[in-house]
């Protein structure tokens, strides 16, 4: 539906919060946010108030995490606590009584990238969002690729090491058990039970309770132990980058979500690994591998502007 007065709302419903946008004039104009809550009742709850405290809009977009179908119906969320066929769009469509759109969050971020971004006018792009979990958007021959179902793009349940520890989706190893800002945690939890990571256990107040938070600190502080933290997450990173750069063939790869806020300290590494883990890199043009130009706010910016990129998906 073709947007008139241009004031379009977007909201990312994350693991731990809620951001909303107001998305006018190429730029925001209007943000709210709220910790997300558990249980579909109170979603439902939470995103009809931030819809309704960001004013009078054309549309609504919505980005969730999980596989969302093309009738805005969220199947499976490993990381929203009881959630399955949500019928997340329908919902708010007989409340709010606007046009609401529903897609995966990165797909949303891939449309923010892509549209008006750190991948503006580029044709063959991976926007690889590292937060709570992993999530994937992907632009191929200058359309939006969402899959039969609607499901393209569930790239951090690639699965990297069978033997590896459990996911939320019930599977052992997947990438984003050690890619993402969890998979971070994680890995200095490791760390500290090997006898390392003393500067990130002092800055945690134990190893039970680090975060990537902790190790970003004392990386940034210089701290060695903390630093080949990074290092060991960064290979993790380049080792998925460099699988979908093999399978996809795209000519950037952007990197967003709550960790490319971080700039250089997590982006060097994985571009000194991904040179090195590539098949054949010596033979082939390297993808470029950048920093999401809008990072935590990407997803809401690309919920917002979905229905303007309708006709370039591959409906």
């Amino acid at each position: 539906m073709p947007i008139v007065s241009g004031r379009r709302a977007g909201i990312d419903v994350g693991g731990t919060k809620c951001l909303g946008v107001v998305w006018h004039n190429g730029k925001i104009v209007q943000e709210v946010r709220r910790d997300t809550p558990q249980g579909a009742d109170d979603i439902v709850e939470t995103l009809v108030s931030m819809v309704r405290e960001l004013g009078e809009v054309d549309s609504v977009g919505i980005g969730v995490p999980g596989l969302v179908t093309r009738q805005g119906v969220l199947r499976a969320a490993p990381n929203l606590v009881d959630i399955a066929d949500f019928a997340v769009g329908p919902i708010l469509r007989d409340i709010l009584h606007v046009d609401v759109a529903v897609e995966n969050d990165a797909t949303c971020a891939a449309v923010a990238e892509w549209s008006a971004g750190a991948a503006q006018g580029v044709d063959d792009v991976i926007v690889v969002t590292l937060g709570t979990g992993i999530g994937g958007g992907l632009v191929s021959g200058g359309r939006l690729v969402r899959g039969t179902n609607g499901f393209a793009g569930e790239i951090g349940h690639m699965i990297v090491d069978p033997s590896g520890p459990k996911c939320v989706c019930g599977q052992r190893g997947c990438w984003e058990r050690y890619a993402s800002g969890n998979g971070l945690a994680y890995l200095g939890t490791l760390a500290a039970e090997r006898g390392h990571a003393h500067m990130v256990q002092t800055l945690a107040g134990g190893s039970t309770n680090i975060r990537g938070e902790h190790i970003r600190e004392a990386a940034l502080l210089g701290d060695d132990e903390a630093l080949a933290i990074v290092d060991e997450f960064a290979r993790w990173v380049a080792l998925g980058l460099s699988n979908l750069t093999n399978l996809l063939d795209p000519s950037m790869l952007v990197i967003g979500g709550g960790l490319a806020g971080s700039g250089d300290l997590f982006l060097r590494p994985i571009q000194q690994w991904f040179g090195e883990l590539l098949y054949s890199p010596e033979l082939r043009p390297h993808p470029q591998l950048v920093l999401a130009k809008f990072a935590e706010q990407a997803g809401a910016i690309g919920a917002a502007i979905l229905p303007e990129y309708a006709h370039v998906s591959d409906i």
